[in-house]
């Protein structure tokens, strides 16, 4: 609930989260408690850390689509001018370009409207089946995947901002080449207004295929975190 996108934005009050998880913990308690081992208090704080660092690999697993999303909007707002314009989002209290907020809330309009938050909750349950608390290992293997969840962000943030990208650095291109061939032409003021302008127009172009390419990225990070719970037992 603190690191997993849409339920620990910072949006929510707390007081919210803490009744969403009593009422997780209601409903989910009496279909596995029969399988729950008893521990001893000894073995408490080592379970409590356990299944601290289970959560958080999930949460972080669940959240690589939208740090994809804000890495690509900070790459594009520097390709198409907009890297001076920060304002402040709502969801992490922290300054953000206008192309990355942009992007995170696309991101977000697409999770809620997939019910990918309902994918979540459903991945929670079921971990209980495959790996029961204290039943967790943090072996080399989990530690590694959750390492190479930093290389998953930035493949998706490339992908994401690929069709952009690709269209100003081709016009960066361009404008050199011409401010060689022409050096009277009056190129320092009219490139940003060229790349801006273009770099909108293809970004409101490839925002038709957001959908299913972000349908494809929020399954596949799902899938990642159940892997990762696999790797722990």
């Amino acid at each position: 609930m603190l690191f997993a996108p849409f339920f620990g934005s910072a949006v929510i009050p707390p007081r919210i989260k803490v009744v969403l998880v009593i009422a997780i913990t209601a409903v989910l308690y009496p279909v596995y408690s029969p399988h729950l081992q008893a521990v001893t208090m000894a073995h408490w704080p080592v379970l409590v850390a356990s299944e601290t660092a289970i959560g958080i690999a999930m949460g972080i697993a669940t959240n690589v689509v939208f740090e994809a999303a804000q890495m690509a909007g900070q790459v594009l707002s520097v390709q198409m001018g907009y890297s001076l314009v920060n304002i402040l989002d709502p969801s992490t209290q922290v300054e953000s370009t206008v192309i990355a907020f942009f992007h995170q809330s696309l991101a977000m309009l697409i999770f809620l409207g997939l019910d990918v938050h309902h994918w979540i909750l459903r991945a929670v349950a079921h971990s209980f089946e495959y790996l029961p608390p204290g039943s967790a290992t943090l072996n080399p293997m989990f530690i590694q995947a959750l390492l190479h969840e930093g290389a998953i962000v930035l493949v998706l943030g490339i992908q994401i901002a690929a069709p952009v990208l690709s269209a100003t650095l081709l016009t960066d291109i361009v404008l050199g080449l011409l401010g060689k061939a022409s050096p009277q032409m009056p190129l320092m003021l009219l490139g940003p207004a060229v790349k801006s302008m273009l770099g909108v127009t293809i970004l409101g172009v490839s925002m038709r295929f957001w959908p299913h390419l972000f349908e494809q990225y929020f399954s596949g990070s799902i899938a990642y975190a159940e892997k990762m719970l696999h790797l722990a037992r």
